[in-house]
């Protein structure tokens, strides 16, 4: 049995060379042009960006490592591109953008962050869907058309901070059966009853009172809930404020501490493998977690694997994972690295 595992190993060793979400080492910055001198002057911008989808920060405090990183973003770029934008304003009118996207190099920048000493923000984010609900004075409507433009910043902002979201997707029907009031009232729990996901929700209602836009956010992620309010004469800018704090919450609540990063080895035991299909399922589970950077076959018996991790933060955190994942149960009261798979 442990031949055949070693054998489905050598064939899935790729999975782990695909741990981590790419689009989190990427920085997406405007650029005046497509020189050379262009570039380098917005390769550490881009960084700066990478770091803070990494850490889930807002601000990266200064530091002699950081000016260090900063001056030497160049050796950290594995590659670039250059794409346009279209943004649509207010009235409509749609200007564009020259971008240039800058993908770093994930082992050099994962240095950094430690070197930096910067928190760790798990890289299993769940998309958290937004309902946003305009009170016009007269109805209150969801997601209306005319603050496409708004919509729009809300998802630019949610990619530069890396936080995944999502809209309903509702035909008239479907939204008709929708309570606009509880909705309205903030009751996440009504959503996800009628379907919205487990792992995140956010209803944001907005109405204007007197010259300025009064928004009342109410977020549920992971069994947590945020409340807070924004204000601004602008609607677009009263969005992106509660934008960014949504993600400062989320970032907060699924960050690994600097002290807590390092280096682990732990041994664990996995019941319920009994065929091919599930020893690969678990085995690209194990190595798909951001927590893990490899997984080792120790040994095998009729009934139980015995894996070798070796781990990036400390081990109470891969517990919490496991737990989030819902694909390895413990197998035992107490018994904390003694699992089975369940899918």
């Amino acid at each position: 049995m442990k031949k055949l595992l070693l054998i489905i190993v050598t064939l899935h060793l790729s999975v782990a060379n695909a741990v981590a979400d790419s689009s989190l080492y990427s920085g997406e910055v405007v650029v005046a042009g497509q020189t050379e001198a262009d570039r380098n002057e917005a390769l550490p911008e881009a960084l700066i960006q990478v770091l803070q989808k990494l850490s889930g920060q807002r601000e990266i405090p200064l530091s002699p490592a950081l000016d260090d990183a900063l001056n030497n973003a160049a050796r950290f770029l594995r590659s670039y591109r250059y794409t346009r934008v279209g943004l649509t304003a207010a009235d409509g009118s749609v200007t564009e953008e020259l971008r240039m996207v800058a993908q770093f190099m994930q082992p050099e920048v994962d240095r950094i962050v430690q070197n930096i000493g910067l928190q760790r923000w798990r890289q299993e984010r769940p998309a958290v869907q937004i309902w946003v609900i305009i009170d016009d004075g007269l109805n209150r409507k969801l997601k209306p058309l005319e603050f496409g433009y708004a919509w729009e910043s809300m998802e630019e902002i949610a990619a530069m901070r890396g936080l995944p979201v999502s809209w309903p997707e509702l035909d008239e029907e479907a939204l008709q059966l929708v309570d606009m009031r509880l909705v309205w009232g903030g009751f996440t729990d009504y959503l996800v009853e009628r379907g919205a996901p487990e792992d995140g929700v956010a209803i944001i209602a907005a109405r204007r009172e007197g010259p300025q836009w009064t928004v009342r956010w109410n977020l549920a992620s992971v069994g947590q809930s945020w409340s807070w309010q924004t204000n601004n004469f602008e609607l677009m800018y009263a969005l992106a404020e509660g934008m960014h704090q949504m993600a400062d919450q989320i970032a907060a609540s699924n960050a690994i501490a600097a002290s807590e990063q390092g280096s682990w080895t732990i041994d664990l035991r996995i019941g319920g493998l009994n065929s091919a299909n599930a020893y690969i399922n678990c085995l690209e589970y194990l190595q798909n977690l951001s927590l893990v950077n490899s997984v080792e076959i120790v040994g095998a018996d009729p009934d139980r694997v015995h894996f070798r991790l070796q781990l990036n933060a400390s081990a109470e955190h891969l517990s919490e994972a496991f737990e989030r994942g819902s694909v390895l149960l413990p197998a035992a009261a107490g018994s904390e690295y003694e699992y089975e798979f369940l899918r």
